[in-house]
């Protein structure tokens, strides 16, 4: 029985009574709640959507937040951003299954790196999200994961701010990374 069938009602309690900006996932047995993101987190998340949105492909949009799970429910994971069918957003509910995104992406907190670098890595791995992209402006860096299998990502390409990024089909384009703002030394 998975976590969320155990404490349905817990779970279902916490995210009708969380506060606005505080998000709540869940992975395993446990449970995860975040405060509402910087405006540096912010800014760089909307450069880096406003490209995708142009290469995004038919039926599907970008949505923020959406709360991805697996079949059996033992996993719930909120990307920053994550692209989905148009159709898979206009069913009723509030999650999709994982297997129907394109791309998670996350910006790394200044406060729980780890979060997003070892926890979120391994679990859209599992998820079989098929692109994964961290944008670090701690380390002034974006990395793109492909190809999981099992629970990693087989592929990886970093990049620097300033630079640029391939991101390969259904998006296939080159992704400008010098607007990206660092968080403050």
């Amino acid at each position: 029985m998975s976590f969320y069938e155990r404490y349905r009602d817990f779970v279902e309690e916490v995210l009708r009574t969380a506060p606005d900006g505080v998000r709540v996932e869940w992975s395993g047995d446990t449970l995860i709640m975040q405060a509402a993101p910087s405006n540096i987190h912010q800014l760089d998340l909307g450069l880096v959507q406003r490209q995708f949105e142009r290469h995004a492909p038919n039926g599907y949009m970008f949505s923020g937040n959406s709360a991805l799970t697996t079949p059996d429910m033992t996993k719930e994971r909120s990307p920053d951003l994550t692209c989905l069918p148009i159709a898979s957003l206009a069913r009723e509910g509030n999650t999709t299954p994982a297997e129907e995104a394109l791309v998670a992406v996350e910006v790394v907190s200044p406060s729980n790196a780890g979060n997003d670098w070892v926890d979120k890595l391994r679990d859209y791995a599992v998820m079989r999200v098929p692109l994964y992209l961290i944008i670090d402006p701690r380390e002034g860096t974006v990395t793109l994961f492909s190809e999981p299998n099992h629970d990693r990502y087989h592929v990886r390409h970093d990049r620097k701010f300033g630079d640029s990024m391939r991101v390969p089909e259904p998006f296939d384009f080159e992704l400008d990374l010098s607007g990206l703002v660092r968080y403050p030394d």
